[in-house]
């Protein structure tokens, strides 16, 4: 009775302690469309940021391209704050604090812009005193057409006003809509400004029915939270300018729409070529305000290049833009070794490309190196089958990432919904994982760091979407990392069928490292039982070999989870109360809290004893979704 892997939902605090926000290695799960109960203690972790210490909880969950989200955190007990990370990166893509605009209750909004891993932090504004919270995390419906835009030119400046009454953008935001003439390549400054709310001024273009972001300024003004934005168009047409707030603004502000200085002058540069260059305050900027030097060269499509900028006065920054529209192709912060960046890319068309060599803050100065190569392009990958174990190295000359790691690539055969396991162990470097489909420019579907549980090993289970060849790709987590490896591929069978269990009864079972296994690499059992519609049913999990978690589902092609549960009846053994909200067949993953515990186990499934079901509502009223 072995299910395939997909998230759970957990309440339990990961305990790490940081003197920065990072990313919980270990964060519990929780899935789109699933809620979770929890408190925040002084034992959890904790961080010191700019307010001062907070504690939180984290949150891993996957989500696809597009997808439509919000996560709301209620709490009587502190200010609740979310930020919403991609995994593996210590920048939040969106924060909240009192976005249900009902007290301290936070409510984040955010549509996925690329699909993978995610981490949800509940946590306090500030302190470390906490107390118990509600999560939730749900995705919306597609966004309502907006008004037709209003008009603006050049040289134009507009009055407008954000209320209640205007539309919303994928993130919960009202704005106001703008639209201008352009012809390739010109360059506009559009400015926002308010006393009311922290302006954001936004451009892009209108693309079968959906608004397509091209750029965004906030804070780009010299005073003040008003907006400065420079934009180049890439091409001639109409372009829509989307006046709004960092949070739910709303108020008055004016709109403006001038003429560009024109881009700052690029010195010539040879692929191969070495330069020395210069950062000071008489230095160029880039449009953004920071000091820059602008170098170009001649592109051709696919080819690919590698570009290393090196000082050991600041914090490199390299971009690379295609001159005929200003659009950037790629960026890097820390690709090279140290604070010194590497960017290799593959070029998307014949083209001018201009290279800003900058420092990572807008001040920094000193001397610094720049070198443009042509790299060869990547090996093709290393066939492999289902249960081999590869002994490997990853090299100083072993291709790259648009991201600076290296890596190796290997591919290998399967059919649609067969479970593969693969397992990345490195005493060199911290093991990082990627799976994707072999057709087209390599993509992850799938990526892990430390799923093995054992250190800084990597593990993926995956169920595969389709017939065909899928690509495994090896890669140390950070851009420096080289040495040996060992990578493990075993074929886990087809998705097996859950048992059946009867209202009233108890099973005993045993959790082995032969079933099947959540994402974060839990193991965990399946049972399928009936229920009534508003039928109160009591769930209880019993183990002394291992933290007991209840995770109650949804029956069909997909498991969604509806209710979790993990210390509910003690400190190791779960207890889940809960009321049908249809008619209809459910199914229940006995599983460990922790990665790779086993052991043996009691589930029961009964009806509640009277009085329970109103007790369980006033003490966690978030259990159901």
């Amino acid at each position: 009775m072995k299910r395939p892997t997909l998230v759970a939902a957990a309440s339990v605090a990961v305990l790490l302690w940081a003197a920065g926000p990072a990313i919980a290695q270990d964060a519990a799960s929780i899935r789109i469309g699933g809620s979770v109960r929890g408190a925040l203690t002084a034992d959890d972790a904790k961080v010191t940021g700019e307010d001062g210490d907070y504690v939180y909880d984290d949150y891993r969950f996957q989500a696809r391209n597009g997808q439509r989200l919000e996560a709301t955190l209620r709490s009587d007990a502190f200010d609740a704050y979310l930020a919403l990370y991609a995994e593996g990166d210590d920048t939040p893509v969106a924060e909240d604090d009192d976005g249900l605009n009902d007290g301290t209750n936070a409510r984040l909004r955010y549509t996925v812009g690329t699909g993978g891993v995610y981490v949800l932090r509940a946590r306090t504004l500030s302190g470390t005193d906490g107390g118990a919270y509600d999560l939730s995390l749900t995705e919306r419906p597609p966004a309502p057409r907006g008004p037709r835009p209003t008009g603006i030119r050049l040289g134009q400046t507009l009055q407008g006003d954000l209320n209640a009454r205007d539309p919303e953008d994928d993130d919960g935001h009202r704005y106001d809509a703008y639209v201008f003439r352009a012809t390739q390549g010109q360059r506009f400054v559009i400015t926002q400004n308010s006393d009311d709310f922290d302006s954001v001024v936004q451009v892009g273009r209108m693309t079968g029915g959906d608004f397509v972001k091209l750029a965004e300024n906030d804070d780009g003004a010299d005073t003040g939270l008003n907006s400065r934005l420079i934009f180049a168009a890439p091409a001639t047409g109409d372009y829509i300018i989307r006046a709004t707030g960092f949070s739910d603004g709303q108020g008055r502000y004016s709109l403006g729409l001038a003429e560009a200085p024109p881009a700052p002058a690029a010195k010539p540069i040879t692929l191969g070529e070495k330069v020395e260059g210069a950062l000071s305050t008489t230095s160029p900027t880039d449009d953004d305000g920071h000091r820059a030097e602008f170098y170009r060269f001649r592109g051709t499509d696919g080819q690919r290049i590698s570009i290393e900028l090196k000082a050991s006065g600041f914090d490199t920054y390299l971009t690379l833009r295609r001159a005929s529209d200003n659009s950037v192709v790629a960026e890097n912060d820390d690709g090279g070794d140290g604070t010194n960046s590497r960017l290799t890319h593959t070029l998307p068309a014949d083209d001018d490309y201009v290279i800003e060599a900058r420092a990572f803050s807008g001040d920094g100065e000193g001397r610094f190196t720049l070198v443009v190569t042509e790299t060869a392009p990547p090996p093709p990958p290393t066939p492999v089958a289902l249960g081999q174990t590869i002994e490997g190295e990853i090299t100083e000359d072993a291709p790259r990432e648009d991201d600076g790691k290296r890596y190796v690539d290997y591919v290998v055969s399967g059919k649609e919904g067969q479970r593969i396991q693969v397992i990345l162990r490195s005493g060199d470097f911290d093991s990082f994982l990627q799976i994707g489909s072999a057709s087209g420019d390599f993509s992850a579907d799938v990526s892990d760091d430390d799923g093995l549980g054992e250190g800084t090993d990597a593990r993926i289970t995956y169920t595969l979407p389709a017939d065909g060849d899928y690509i495994v790709r090896v890669t140390p987590y950070a851009a420096d990392g080289k040495g040996l490896y060992s990578l493990e591929l075993s074929d886990r069978g087809p998705e097996p069928k859950p048992g059946s269990l009867l209202v009233g009864a108890t099973v005993r079972g045993e959790l082995s490292d032969k079933d099947a296994m959540t994402d974060e690499g839990a193991y965990f059992d399946a049972y399928r039982f009936q229920a009534k519609k508003d039928e109160k049913l009591r769930i209880t999990m019993v183990s002394n070999a291992f933290d007991a978690f209840i995770d109650l589902g949804s029956d069909g092609d997909t498991f969604e989870s509806l209710a979790t549960d993990d210390d509910g009846l003690s400190d190791k053994h779960a207890r889940l109360d809960w009321t049908a909200p249809d008619d209809g067949w459910y199914v229940i993953r006995a599983r460990a809290y922790a990665p790779n515990q086993t052991g043996p186990y009691a589930l029961t499934v009964e009806r509640q004893p009277a009085g329970a079901a109103r007790d369980a509502q006033a003490a966690s009223p978030a259990r159901q979704p």
